[in-house]
């Protein structure tokens, strides 16, 4: 799985050097944190390795209590970040309430799938 997360922010790095301009990821860790030695911390040395290939600056959250994944999300969306990553599947129900709210914003999440065409 970190293989996989890795290449996926590696995959993305090269999709979106056209577009830098447009791009302005952000990702959501889950509760454990980024140095969790697990999902999260895939995601982070992914999200940092596609910085370092791209320039491209990301932001980043660490969820500390479940309200916060969908005032997190919603606050990226308001802020035009796009693409959003929610690292985990406890994020999927608040995910789907923003991704709904936020139809031109692009949503990816690891580890559950929502079905929206934004995700």
């Amino acid at each position: 799985m970190k293989r996989f997360l890795l290449g996926m922010f590696a995959v993305a790095a090269t999709a979106v050097a056209a577009h830098a301009a447009d791009v302005k990821p952000a990702v959501i860790y889950d509760m454990g944190g980024k140095n969790d030695k697990s999902f999260n911390e895939a995601a982070y040395k992914g999200a940092e390795k596609f910085k370092a290939d791209t320039g491209i600056e990301y932001r980043e959250f660490e969820i500390q209590n479940d309200a916060q994944r969908e005032q997190a999300m919603r606050r990226f969306a308001q802020d035009g970040n796009s693409p959003i990553v929610a690292i985990g599947f406890s994020q999927a129900a608040a995910l789907e309430k923003v991704a709904k709210e936020f139809p031109d914003i692009k949503f990816a999440i690891v580890d559950m799938v929502v079905d929206l065409p934004n995700v």
